[in-house]
């Protein structure tokens, strides 16, 4: 293994070993009862270090927010000729719910009614969402040619989807629904959403 790639893993693993210390912190005290300091000692490393990898507080809890950001766009982008947005979008979920990906929301009851509880959470949750669909509005227009209002209301209807099925999922986790229940909620949920705007934009952006 090469001296950077070395470097490159040591630092997943770092950023890895940060979140899920201060995701046991945080379920433990509630988040807004754990500072940085904190985290910093339970791991053993230093404040920075926490601050270079988390800029953010909230994103030690949402550690995958970049991903969360630009999965959309990133999606509909790579489908493929004659694929709808809405079917790219609809076949990748179904595809993330038949994998059981942990982050459709449907996680530890914890860790779901932590998020619930926190308004600083929530409000984060919906700045990710918020910069998800302002990144797929990016991409619809770039690929129409349009730089009107039908690319960013396309994607609005798009983003808010997941968004939905996202706080769908938190709900079923404090209810204390398993998580094969909750995945089966989510993709009968998620097949609703979707035939509901099908007569609307399900031909948008047919390649």
């Amino acid at each position: 293994m090469t001296a950077e790639r070395l470097r490159e893993r040591t630092k997943r693993q770092t950023r890895q070993l940060i979140s899920d210390v201060a995701t046991r912190l945080f379920e433990e005290k509630g988040f807004g009862n754990v500072t940085i300091a904190e985290i910093a000692a339970a791991a053993g490393v230093a404040r920075m270090t926490v601050t270079n990898h988390f800029p953010l507080k909230e994103d030690l809890v949402f550690d995958r927010a970049e991903q969360l950001r630009t999965s959309l766009a990133r999606t509909v982008a790579a489908r493929a000729p004659g694929t709808s947005a809405l079917e790219a979008l609809r076949r990748e979920y179904a595809e993330r719910v038949d994998c059981g990906d942990g982050m459709l929301g449907g996680t530890d009851a914890a860790w779901a009614r932590m998020v619930c509880d926190s308004p600083v959470l929530l409000a984060r949750l919906r700045e990710l969402y918020d910069q998800a669909e302002a990144e797929l509005a990016a991409q619809l227009a770039a690929e129409s040619g349009d730089d009107g209002i039908v690319p960013k209301i396309v994607a609005a209807q798009l983003a808010a989807v997941q968004r939905l099925l996202f706080h769908h999922a938190l709900r079923r986790s404090v209810a204390g629904d398993s998580h094969d229940e909750i995945l089966r909620s989510l993709g009968r949920a998620a097949e609703e959403a979707y035939a509901v705007l099908a007569p609307a934009i399900g031909d948008y952006g047919r390649a």
